[in-house]
């Protein structure tokens, strides 16, 4: 198993209280499969993608990622498991405004300090794989909102990480290029056998995915088990409002 999530448990200090956040949460995500997380808003799906990170250390439990256990290692572990192993998708872009897209999308190699004709062809690769080839000299603010995600994902991708996660990738695009950002996790997942955690909220585009799970009050609360297509969206409908998410 890629990733194992076991008995995952983080609060929140909130003045003199514990705000409870995950509650023994457990969840597997296996080589090439694409798992969503679903849920209202509040209910710790960007705490347990930040947990699997090594962003967030959780209060009890354990996070695996190919048998090396992220929860358990230093600050330094973690910050090379995230550059080496692990890649991220954020909803608002987190480009840098002073690089071009090309050299956003190079930026884990800079920091890396790898260079030479092989870093050059990926990045080349990656532009040309999301569709941005035409914006490789353009800044952040001159592209659109679309544009910048989809350049947010070549950079994710540039050290072909085994685990990919994706928080609310499509929210700031429009249709087609969420259409087409779907696509892309799906490639990446079924062809490279990348796991790809992803937090969403639109039903449509989780139906793109091998299994929804649905978080509420800090556990998974029910799941689904998906074609891997985008379809049976009234399915996912349904057990939202049956739990009233």
């Amino acid at each position: 198993m890629l990733l194992r999530i076991r008995s995952l448990t983080k609060s929140y200090r909130l003045g003199s209280s514990t705000v409870p956040v995950l509650r023994r949460l457990s969840l597997d995500v296996a080589s090439g499969e694409m798992v969503v997380i679903m849920g209202p808003s509040g209910s710790g799906k960007t705490t347990l993608l930040n947990c699997v990170a090594g962003i967030d250390v959780p209060d009890e439990g354990e996070v695996v990622l190919d048998d090396e256990r992220v929860n358990l290692g230093s600050e330094a572990a973690r910050t090379w498991l995230r550059r080496h192993r692990v890649g991220m998708v954020f909803q608002f872009f987190n480009l840098i405004p002073t690089l071009t897209v090309w050299e956003n999308v190079a930026l884990p190699f800079f920091i890396t300090k790898e260079r030479g004709r092989a870093v050059e062809d990926r990045v080349e690769q990656l532009l040309v794989q999301v569709g941005v080839e035409g914006r490789r000299d353009h800044y952040p603010f001159q592209l659109s909102g679309g544009e910048m995600q989809l350049t947010s994902i070549a950079r994710a991708l540039a050290h072909r990480p085994r685990l990919l996660l994706a928080d609310e990738p499509t929210g700031n695009v429009n249709p087609r290029v969420g259409r087409t950002i779907m696509e892309i996790l799906r490639t990446t997942a079924a062809r490279e056998g990348a796991g790809v955690l992803m937090v969403t909220h639109s039903p449509e585009h989780a139906a793109w995915s091998d299994r929804v799970c649905f978080l509420k009050d800090g556990v998974i609360a029910a799941e689904q088990r998906r074609s891997g297509q985008c379809d049976e969206v009234a399915s996912i409908h349904k057990q939202l409002v049956e739990l009233g998410i």
